[in-house]
């Protein structure tokens, strides 16, 4: 079987985390036997072809090299109100297309398209199609009915819908009207091998884009709360974005500056670190398509609090145990963080939840379930 991933975004050397998943999901369907080729786009006139873990790769020229800058850098919806965005992104929808019709005339079986736009756009009409959701372009679906009357023949058409969430899969059938069958619900993979659980002692964490949809202010307030109430638990934030400016203000403004950590921006490898000397992860975003930073912190034995309008959040989070939801306020947040402080099994049962969790997102699992999807979209 040989199958195209269709994309606008996959790594663009080892280590690349654009798309990352989706090259560790590609060499796992190597060692099954699938044959998979990548259509992707070039980045600033970077394109041509290359062979990486037994996967060919092929960066599609679609703009003039300046103009090729709304792939990989997570800055595809703001480039659409520039001048020229919605030029080059009509370019990129024809030069993935194009790739993914000689693909196919090579001798391709069918396209796996991941993320509806560009992707599923650009897919070849006639083609046997995989379409999979994973979280940004089921967003658009929310926000724009441009978006939705533009989705709906593409979702029609595609032989098989997944989503990396419930969440996520009841976005796309209110939007569209394509109802997403709970066999074809599931997260793509993450490579969890030699990966350390936690030894505890670090106080809370939060691991996330510092934007204002995480409400990292929550877990701020949280802090400062338990401080209030003589429980200093030291907070470490891993992430940058365009609310961490606000946020640091926050902290020295409610007095516990000092025990607030600001990291910035970090390499994955890094990220497992912080995880590995935590006692829990705070986690108070609302409307999340899965919840990765949740999952990761399982997998490292870590307990999660989150919210109850986390949206895919709550796939991975668990009621008791493992982990807490509660309402979106500092005060609840609190009780639920030393309910889970003060279990004496809150480790012991995050890593049986994790052990679940690495099982669940290995490379293998879930290219498996993809090979079963490719056989389901061809009908065999």
């Amino acid at each position: 079987m040989r199958v195209v991933f269709l994309t606008h975004n996959y790594p663009r050397w080892p280590g690349d985390l654009s798309g990352a998943f989706l090259a560790t999901l590609a060499a796992a369907l190597v060692r099954r036997g699938i044959e998979v080729r990548v259509v992707a786009p070039s980045d600033a006139g970077q394109g041509g072809e290359e062979e990486r873990d037994g996967v060919k790769i092929r960066r599609v020229r679609y703009a003039s090299a300046r103009l090729e800058t709304i792939a990989y850098r997570g800055t595809m919806t703001s480039a659409l109100r520039a001048p020229g965005g919605w030029r080059a992104l009509a370019g990129l929808w024809r030069a993935l297309g194009r790739g993914a019709r000689e693909e196919l005339a090579a001798g391709a079986d069918l396209v796996h398209a991941h993320w509806w736009v560009p992707a599923g756009l650009a897919a070849p009409a006639r083609a046997p199609l995989v379409l999979t959701v994973h979280g940004t372009d089921a967003a658009l679906l929310r926000r724009s009915r441009l978006a939705r009357r533009l989705a709906r023949p593409v979702f029609a058409r595609a032989r098989v819908v997944t989503a990396v969430s419930r969440e996520l899969a009841a976005w796309v059938q209110t939007s569209t009207g394509r109802h997403v069958a709970s066999a074809h619900v599931h997260p793509m993979p993450l490579d969890s091998e030699g990966w350390p659980w936690t030894s505890a002692g670090g106080g809370t964490i939060v691991v996330a884009r510092l934007s204002a949809q995480k409400r990292i202010n929550l877990a701020i307030e949280t802090t400062a709360f338990l401080a209030s109430c003589g429980h200093d638990l030291p907070l470490t934030i891993v992430g940058d974005g365009p609310e961490r400016a606000r946020l640091e203000q926050q902290a020295e403004r409610l007095g516990i500056g000092s025990f607030v950590r600001f990291t910035g921006a970090v390499a994955p490898a890094d990220v497992i670190d912080h995880l590995a000397r935590a006692d829990l992860m705070l986690f108070p975003a609302q409307g999340e398509g899965f919840g990765l930073a949740a999952a990761e912190a399982l997998m490292v034995g870590v307990p999660v609090v989150a919210c109850w309008d986390g949206g895919g959040l709550l796939d991975v989070v668990p009621e008791s145990g493992a982990g807490r939801l509660t309402l979106p306020s500092a005060e609840a947040l609190s009780d639920a963080a030393l309910d889970l402080l003060q279990d004496p099994e809150r480790l012991a049962l995050a890593r049986l939840v994790g052990e679940a969790w690495r099982a669940r997102l290995s490379p293998d699992h879930v290219a498996e379930l993809c090979e079963g999807w490719y056989r389901e979209a061809l009908g065999a």
